[in-house]
């Protein structure tokens, strides 16, 4: 988790370039408004942001904009946060990692709590949506060093997660989670 004020940018770098990041965005002063997947995706006109575009909160005020993207991957909209009833779902017993959990320990580290988890921004996230409206879960399309810069529209809270999928190829074929990295930009 991470601090921006207004007018500040982030740069994502995805370093081994086959790892999916969830991404959030809370209003500093108030967490209970916090970047919204379903408001931003009207407010874009699309379920894959371009750069320029800006996600919105859940009431409507923008939040973080697109303003570089050196990939030419989607930037998934539509797939909640993995939690532990997903990973149940897959068939996993006991504990395992996820980004619901990783939020929460994040914001935790600022001393904040979210009200709810709202679905992520999942960067690099290969969810291609076929005619017939189904959606299947592949391997990113990404490159090694790929990365988005993001602006902050106001005074922000950021959190990544590298999200710990290691049960579907989302993170790559191999199914194995990697690092990525950030920095704040002046």
């Amino acid at each position: 988790a991470l601090r921006l004020d207004a007018g500040q940018s982030v740069k994502l770098v995805n370093t081994y370039g086959s790892q999916v990041v969830d991404t959030w965005a809370f209003n500093a002063a108030d967490l209970s408004e916090f970047m919204s997947m379903e408001h931003s995706r009207a407010a874009i006109g699309g379920i894959f942001p371009r750069v320029g575009d800006s996600m919105v909160s859940n009431r409507r005020a923008p939040i973080l904009t697109l303003t570089e993207d050196s990939s030419t991957c989607d930037h998934d909209t539509l797939i909640a946060a993995c939690d532990r009833y997903r990973y149940e779902l897959l068939g996993c017993e006991g504990h395992h990692d996820n980004c619901t959990d990783n939020l929460a320990a994040a914001l935790g580290e600022l001393g904040m709590t979210a009200p709810e988890t709202p679905a992520p921004w999942n960067m690099w996230m290969n969810i291609p949506v076929a005619g017939d409206g189904s959606v299947s879960f592949e391997p990113p399309l990404c490159k090694i060093g790929d990365h988005v810069v993001l602006r902050a529209e106001r005074d922000a809270v950021v959190v990544f997660s590298c999200c710990p999928q290691d049960m579907l190829p989302i993170n790559g074929a191999d199914c194995v989670p990697k690092d990525c990295h950030f920095e704040i930009l002046p």
